[in-house]
């Protein structure tokens, strides 16, 4: 598994180069502001695989291990729960 460097912005935008090779060839890197995590640099390869949807929700559902198990769902029907805006 890929383990996240951190980098104190100081040094981040210092070693801005090495930066961006560290996030393409080890992963995700963690720039800090006072100590705290402000922003992850990433490469586009990770990006890509992680912002990519692998289905629609109507794949998703056909796919179901429920699909054809015989569980039979209702629909609760009645009144409208009220409700202030």
């Amino acid at each position: 598994m890929k383990t996240m460097q951190q980098w104190p912005v100081a040094t981040a935008k210092a070693k801005f180069s090495e930066l961006l090779e560290q996030a393409k060839s080890h992963g995700p890197q963690t720039v800090t502001r006072h100590g705290r995590p402000t922003i992850v640099v990433v490469s586009v390869e990770d990006w890509n695989a992680k912002a990519q949807r692998a289905k629609s929700l109507a794949e998703f559902i056909n796919d179901s291990p429920l699909r054809g198990s015989g569980v039979k769902l209702r629909r609760i029907t009645g009144a409208f729960r009220k409700t202030e805006l």
